[in-house]
């Protein structure tokens, strides 16, 4: 057998290889095809929850899973699927010379198949009276040990397969994160909004302030960039009258650091709506949040790192800037761009004389309140130069019509009323290109096209995106964004 260096290196290994080899000496395929099942062990146990201690059936089904345990050597053995568990009484009165030899070449973590009877246990514990074992996948690594299971935090990120196996957590909450995509994802499709899909890969950075991921593409030999946001696709598609409300569940990638809750890899949802404002926006996060939380959770007061957090809508609205003073005392909307900038960088910010007006205003709201919004809570009253996206305040020229939405201190919405003037639009990407020039690699370029396509006419439109991620956080009670994406970026060892 050719094995590599590893067979020596791992007593454990080379043992379950010399088993792996015996099961081919007898004929036996370690790594079938299939294996076609009657039941799952949930099935079973609600099939025959009635069943008394000690009683036994006539009905044979096959079940499949991996060995969990093995107790009584191998005569007891936990089977898991999955949907749970189920016991298996492997027994010569019951199975043939080439099972019992099976039975001998067995360890826990392998996956087979099991066809016998089902019985209760005089315990009480529901059994499988194995006639026929298949071997389906001979497991040559050992599990980690029962009692503590893969406690390594790392080591779980890094092999999730083996985080899987050992903890009902983890399989949770990523089999939660897939209830709330597939609610989110219902919801918006029952009250009429298309589904739609945009690219990844871009000729022009956009949607959003972030620095970008570069790739080149050999063919064109043309550097592409992966996409920071959709939103510039989307509102084409608005343009085109593909339908009045169109919305992606996106992968979206952003070339920034690591912490527990940023991955350069992201998921989130973007919604656009024709003839509506960022009020209507804001209505539609809060319903759409609180639907998501009453089915996944069964209500709408969720607990979050020990805090009760209520999410029952309506969530209150306050201006950026009225946070600030009441964390501060100071009063941005009095000050001049000079000003605020040296009150933000006397409270703790580095900004430098670039910055605006905005910038000093927002780097204090960072520094100041971010943190302290525990209840859902819909920021206003955004700086413009911040905001190059946004149509204008209706009563202030240094807002916007925007608005975040914090849960927990973190952002977990962000939404607009969207700038459908080309004119305005080519000025604020003529600013962020200035931005550009002096230094900032988040700032947006001009997108040519998507300025064409405003000239076309964009209707008055709504614009909204969510965090799925820091979403799922909140609902699993997650205290990492490792722990609910399942295969997160982790630096090579």
């Amino acid at each position: 057998m050719n094995e590599g260096p590893r067979e020596a290196d791992d007593p454990l290994r080379a043992v379950r290889l010399q088993k792996l080899d015996a099961l081919r000496e007898l004929g036996i395929d370690p790594y079938p095809v299939g294996f076609a099942r009657s039941d799952e062990a949930a099935v079973l146990d609600a099939r025959y929850a009635e069943l008394p201690a000690g009683e036994e059936t006539g009905d044979t089904v096959r079940v499949a899973g991996r060995i969990r345990a093995l107790r009584n050597s191998g005569m007891f053995s936990d089977l898991h699927d999955a949907s749970g568990k189920i016991q298996i009484f492997s027994h010569k009165d019951h199975l043939s010379a080439e099972g019992l030899q099976t039975l001998k070449l067995l360890d826990i973590g392998d996956v087979i198949g099991v066809e016998g009877r089902v019985r209760r246990t005089p315990r009480g514990e529901l059994t499988v009276n194995a006639v026929a074992l298949t071997v389906l996948a001979k497991s040559l690594r050992p599990l980690p040990e029962k009692f503590h299971g893969l406690a390594d935090i790392e080591l779980r990120y890094r092999q999730r397969y083996v985080d899987l196996i050992m903890n009902p957590q983890s399989r949770e909450t990523l089999r939660r994160r897939s209830r709330i995509v597939a609610e989110m994802r219902s919801w918006l499709l029952e009250r009429g909004y298309l589904e739609v899909e945009t690219p990844m890969l871009q000729t022009i950075q956009g949607g959003a302030s972030a620095k970008p991921f570069v790739t080149h593409h050999n063919a064109l030999d043309m550097d592409l960039y992966l996409r920071v946001a959709p939103e510039l696709h989307l509102k084409r598609l608005v343009v085109g009258g593909l339908a009045d409300g169109v919305f992606e569940i996106n992968r979206c990638f952003r070339n920034e650091g690591l912490s527990p809750r940023h991955n350069p890899e992201f998921t989130s949802l973007e919604i656009y709506v024709a003839y509506v404002d960022y009020t209507a926006m804001m209505a539609l996060a809060e319903n759409l949040v609180a639907h998501i939380a009453e089915k996944v959770t069964g209500g709408t007061k969720i607990s979050y790192g020990g805090t009760d957090i209520d999410l029952a809508p309506p969530w209150p609205r306050r201006t950026m800037a009225e946070l600030v003073e009441e964390a501060t005392g100071i009063d941005f909307m009095a000050l001049d761009i000079k000003a605020a900038r040296e009150v933000a960088n006397s409270l703790g910010a580095a900004l430098g004389d670039e910055s605006g007006w905005g910038h000093a205003l927002e780097s204090v709201f960072a520094l100041r309140v971010e943190d302290s919004l525990l209840q859902p809570t819909h920021v206003i009253g955004f700086p413009r130069d911040i905001s190059p996206l946004a149509k204008g305040d209706r009563a202030d020229p240094r807002l916007v019509e925007r608005f975040e939405t914090y849960i927990y201190g973190w952002e977990i919405a962000n939404a607009f009323s969207e700038l459908n003037d080309p004119i305005d639009q080519r000025r604020r990407f003529e600013a962020q290109m200035q931005a550009r020039a002096a230094g900032d690699e988040e700032a947006q370029p001009l997108d040519e096209d998507y300025v064409a396509a405003l000239e076309y006419g964009l209707p008055p439109c709504g614009g909204l995106g969510i965090g799925i991620d820091r979403l799922v956080m909140l609902l699993t009670d997650s205290p990492s964004i490792r722990d609910v994406i399942a295969f997160p970026t982790m630096r090579p060892r």
